[in-house]
């Protein structure tokens, strides 16, 4: 039985920075020497990001007082606990936004109709979790199912899409609603080490929710065909993340791009396999733009058109690395996109700790 994604929404902070504004801030805070101010220039200048949402509201007037950048200069590195109760405070009104923004927008689904509840997060913790909190502030029944992903980072939504699949082809009525949330921006590190320095050039904070069900809809979706998972050998410590005192280390090597390169094919090769089709019959790369770099290469390694990874190179400039929220957005401008021709394949694909590899293989249905 398939399954179909009837509508994506997304959400965002209202708060925002030029990336050109946070590079001279992370000059000014944090870089001690001459090399690392050169460093977090080119970083910040060649990110293919414009701009980057978040919580933090330590350059507005409103925003006292400052989490990490203090009027004095410094920079302060709260403990994890403070950085895990302010992604309390603003995470459970932004699942909740996000919940009922994506119910509101479905007009043939009403918030009755919701079965189940996956949310996925990797950036905080709290318990009883977001579902359960989505639940009560939207009046849904109690016996609604409800599941949490937690720190699987960027590729998270893959799973959550594939565990509501399985609800659908197993449960005839199953009505799934998704709720990716993540703020990155909540563990900022002072740190100079270059890995460091490129996840804070990269990431940042925003959440998207997405209904799947087993019934085709009247208008357009998506239509979820398979799903593969790869993982590229001893590469974890390239892309991985533990929790410390103050924030969550998160690692983003500058290997990252390369490692995903040459593990492509490999990763692909099963959805071509299994639909005998090739990577020319795909119509457009819905792919997670964890860095401009990761873009690059997929383009050099595909021998793709501009046109084909545009909607992921606006996303990355317009909103930067949402970790596992982030393919969610690339895919809602795929889905709003007139000019896709019925019935078109779409390859999706993110990448996260393992370092794993996650892609699906999607048909775009206009009528």
């Amino acid at each position: 039985m398939a399954a179909y994604i009837h509508n994506i929404a997304t959400v965002v902070p209202e708060q925002s920075y030029p990336q050109s504004f946070l590079r001279e801030k992370m000059k000014k805070y944090v870089a001690t020497r001459d090399a690392s101010q050169k460093i977090i220039h080119r970083i910040y200048s060649k990110s293919g990001i414009d701009k980057r949402h978040t919580i933090i509201n330590d350059f507005n007037t409103k925003g006292k007082p400052p989490v990490f950048f203090q009027e004095d200069g410094s920079f302060s590195s709260p403990s994890t606990g403070i950085r895990n109760d302010l992604y309390i405070k603003k995470a459970k009104p932004l699942f909740v936004e996000t919940a009922r923004k994506t119910i509101n927008q479905n007009t043939t689904i009403s918030k009755s109709d919701i079965t189940h509840i996956i949310t996925v997060s990797c950036t905080g913790f709290f318990a009883p979790e977001p579902g359960f909190e989505i639940i009560k502030q939207l009046g849904l029944p109690p016996s609604t199912e409800r599941y949490h992903l937690g720190f699987m980072g960027c590729f998270a939504a893959f799973p959550a899409m594939k565990m509501a699949q399985s609800f659908c082809q197993s449960q005839s009525d199953a009505t799934v609603l998704v709720v990716c949330l993540e703020l990155c921006s909540l563990h900022l590190q002072s740190s100079e080490t270059t890995d460091q320095l490129i996840s804070a050039s990269v990431f940042a904070d925003g959440a998207a929710g997405i209904i799947i069900t087993g019934r085709k809809p009247n208008n357009k979706c998506f239509q979820l065909n398979q799903f593969s998972t790869a993982t590229a050998r001893e590469t974890e410590q390239d892309m991985a993340w533990t929790i410390g005192d103050t924030g969550f280390d998160m690692v983003l090597s500058s290997y990252v791009p390369e490692l995903i390169r040459s593990n492509l094919r490999d990763a692909t090769q099963p959805l071509f396999e299994d639909f005998k089709i090739n990577r020319n019959d795909i119509y457009d790369w819905a792919i997670h733009p964890g860095g401009r770099a990761i873009l690059d290469k997929i383009e050099e390694e595909f021998n793709l058109q501009e046109k084909q990874l545009k909607y992921s190179r606006k996303i990355l400039a317009n909103y930067g690395n949402m970790s596992s929220a982030t393919i969610l957005f690339v895919l809602a401008e795929l889905l709003a996109d007139p000019e896709k021709i019925n019935r078109s394949k779409i390859l999706a694909m993110a990448f996260g700790p393992g370092l794993t590899i996650e892609s699906a293989l999607i048909t775009k249905i206009t009528s």
